[in-house]
């Protein structure tokens, strides 16, 4: 039951959206906003991504860099959510955004392509681009503890002690 969240790259919402629906709705703490004791924040680079739905599911969105940023967060965070994100990095990136985020989260938890396919820009944003490929171990060497079983993601947890 994390009490603060934080999604990186939130794109449409819809980890933010499901966070909010199990974390307050389903726990019987509130329906409406007023109610909710949970903090989600995210961070989105394309501001163009961001609708009525983020800013109503979200109690913070901060636009720009997520390498910028998060060394900036005064706040620690129970859990942080990187799917479908870390590829869209080059791998010094990657390994610098991972270890700036275990200093603001006590789990980090990721999901990224086993074999992304070649993207590029896409509606109209060019951070849609793939930049990396990551591997099991390449993971497991960033901090990676337990994995799950996918045949298409590599879907890991980073804890901190």
């Amino acid at each position: 039951m994390p009490k603060k969240v934080l999604d990186i790259g939130p794109g449409f919402g819809k980890y933010g959206l499901l966070c909010r629906e199990y974390l307050e709705i389903w726990n019987l703490l509130g329906y409406r906003k007023k109610e909710w004791k949970t903090r989600i924040d995210a961070i989105e680079v394309f501001s163009k991504y961001i609708t009525p739905v983020h800013k109503y599911i979200y109690n913070n969105i901060y636009i720009g860099d997520a390498q910028k940023i998060i060394p900036k967060l005064k706040i620690k965070y129970d859990v942080s959510l990187l799917i479908d994100v870390l590829e869209h990095f080059t791998k010094i990136e990657g390994k610098r955004l991972l270890n700036n985020l275990k200093k603001k989260s006590k789990t980090i938890l990721v999901a990224i392509p086993r074999k992304p396919g070649k993207q590029k820009k896409v509606f109209g944003n060019k951070y849609e681009t793939h930049k990396a490929l990551w591997s099991r171990k390449e993971l497991v060497k960033a901090g990676a503890k337990k994995f799950l079983n996918s045949e298409n993601s590599w879907i890991c947890l980073i804890c901190n002690k």
